[in-house]
């Protein structure tokens, strides 16, 4: 008897060191090998059997739940994203307003930049720096009206030169009817040419570089200039 018990309690060592714990495989061979190596003069009492065979159709019923869950969830999961790639799919066309003042030149004729004014300002005008930070344009007498404005940059120098491909950054200088200096949230538009479909979500193509649905803050419902 004293082998027996060693026995069954090497067994249960050695599952429980393997794993964390126990499946319903692991609860079965228990099973068996406790039947294997009980005493023939003292038997397993029949009701402690009944017993542990209820909890092993229990055991055996959640762990196929779990498994019907994690299933249905994989299937959820893979027709949200097709149903998410096929919206994105329609923006296709659709000027987007994407937050930023960072520009890609990438031979386009012209890029929509925008900014946003708190209120009525003067002297507003905007300065666009290449990737080293050296000045390379100034547009100046454009909207002073409060809220949204944009305007098209045909990506040129101060001398009227087409600008090299690149990156770029713009800044808006506005001040108030009382001369202070406005704090201003700039954007830039354009019209939704491609989507590419990546491991980490969809990513649309817009003026020549790329942004994610997070990057977008709003669909426009037409192309034209102004407020």
């Amino acid at each position: 008897m004293i082998n027996t018990v060693n026995n069954t309690t090497n067994q249960t060592s050695t599952v429980s060191a393997n794993k964390s714990a126990l499946g319903k495989d692991d609860f079965l061979k228990l099973m068996i090998e406790q039947l294997k190596n009980q005493d023939p003069l003292n038997p397993m009492d029949g009701t402690a059997y009944a017993s542990q065979l209820a909890e092993f159709s229990s055991l055996e019923q959640l762990a196929n739940l779990n498994t019907s869950i994690k299933e249905s969830m994989n299937s959820n999961l893979l027709l949200t994203e097709s149903i998410n790639n096929t919206m994105v799919a329609t923006l296709i066309g659709k000027e987007a307003k994407i937050g930023g003042n960072e520009v890609q030149v990438a031979g386009q004729d012209n890029i929509t930049i925008g900014y946003t004014l708190p209120t009525n300002a003067q002297a507003t005008k905007i300065k666009i720096y290449n990737e080293k930070g050296a000045l390379v344009s100034q547009i100046e007498n454009i909207p002073n009206a409060v809220g949204s404005n944009k305007l098209s940059w045909d990506c040129t120098d101060n001398n009227g030169d087409k600008l090299p491909n690149g990156k770029y950054t713009f800044e808006v200088e506005a001040k108030n009817m009382k001369g202070e200096v406005l704090t201003i949230d700039t954007f830039k538009a354009g019209v939704i040419d491609g989507v590419r479909f990546t491991e980490n979500g969809a990513v649309l193509k817009i003026n020549g570089a790329e942004y994610s649905i997070a990057d977008i803050l709003e669909i426009l419902n037409s192309t034209s200039g102004g407020k």
